[in-house]
This record gives structure tokens, C-alpha cells and sequence, in this order.
């Protein structure tokens, strides 16, 4: 029975995550082949192939961080490290509605730099409970790094 609560805990962990990505899908995927297409991007703009897999990849590790923190034993009040995490999840999603869905790249550069932020504080809270589970977390946080950049050409740009 432990085993399939583990399992049924890794998997709640990592479809919440992927459902975030999913919510901010919706507001994203009309707006790509559309409105997107006509801002002027800088040269190191990737091909819009790429986001999908990227973020893909990005929520489950996501996902299996949270597990990690969930599934610690240990006497830190994980409370905090929770907010946080959840926080930066919700503003991860807030930043597809303020860029993509309001297609509105100065405000989405206020949302990414609060998303960063955020992100930050998860690792830096994650990294009290489980080290590896903060470790999962730097790609996220590498990739934020660069769409901020993006985010803030963008706007620069148009």
C-alpha cells in the first residue's frame, strides 16, 4: 500500500504541475501562430517549436521536486516552502494570461520578474528541506532567466 501511495503522490505532484502548463497553454496556443508572429523578436528568439517541450519537461521537474519536499521527513515546517512554491506556480501561469492572453508584453515583463523572484524563494526553501529537490528546480529558473531577456526584448522591440 506505501508504494501505491508514493506513486499516487508523484503523480498528483507532477499533474498539477503539468495542469498549471496546461492552463497557461490555453491563453498561449491561439495567440502563437497569430499575434505572436508580428512582434518583432530579437535574433536569439528560439523557434516556437521548442517552448512546448521545453516547458514540458520543465513541470515535471516541477512536479518531482514538490514530490521530493512532500514525501521529506523531517522537522522543518514545510509551510513556507509550500506558499512559495505554489505561488510561483500561479504566477507561472498569470504570466501566459498577461503576455499571450492580454498579449501585453510590458505587464507580462512585470509578471516574469515577480515569477523569477518566486522561483528563487522556492529554491532557496526547497533547499531547507531536500538539496535535490532545489537542484531540480535551476533549469526552471535558468529558463525563466532567458525568457525574461526575451520578455524584456520583446518589449524593447515593439
Amino acid at each position: 500500500m506505501r508504494a501505491f501511495t508514493k506513486v499516487a503522490q508523484l503523480v498528483t505532484a507532477i499533474v498539477a504541475c503539468e495542469g498549471a502548463g496546461i492552463v497557461g497553454s490555453l491563453f498561449t496556443i491561439s495567440a502563437i501562430n497569430s499575434w505572436y508572429i508580428t512582434l518583432n523578436k530579437p535574433f536569439f528568439s528560439p523557434p516556437n517549436w521548442l517552448f512546448g517541450p521545453v516547458w514540458t519537461l520543465l513541470y515535471f521537474l516541477m512536479g518531482v521536486s514538490l514530490y521530493l519536499i512532500w514525501n521529506k521527513r523531517t522537522k522543518i515546517n514545510k509551510k513556507i516552502a509550500y506558499k512559495v512554491f505554489f505561488a510561483q506556480l500561479l504566477l507561472n501561469t498569470l504570466w501566459s494570461v498577461l503576455f499571450f492572453g492580454l498579449k501585453n508584453p510590458a505587464a507580462g515583463f512585470v509578471g516574469i520578474l515577480l515569477l523569477w523572484y518566486f522561483i528563487f524563494r522556492t529554491i532557496q526553501e526547497f533547499k531547507k528541506i531536500s538539496t535535490l529537490s532545489s537542484y531540480l528546480l535551476y533549469p526552471y529558473l535558468a529558463w525563466v532567466s532567458f525568457a525574461t531577456l526575451l520578455n524584456l526584448a520583446i518589449v524593447v522591440l515593439n
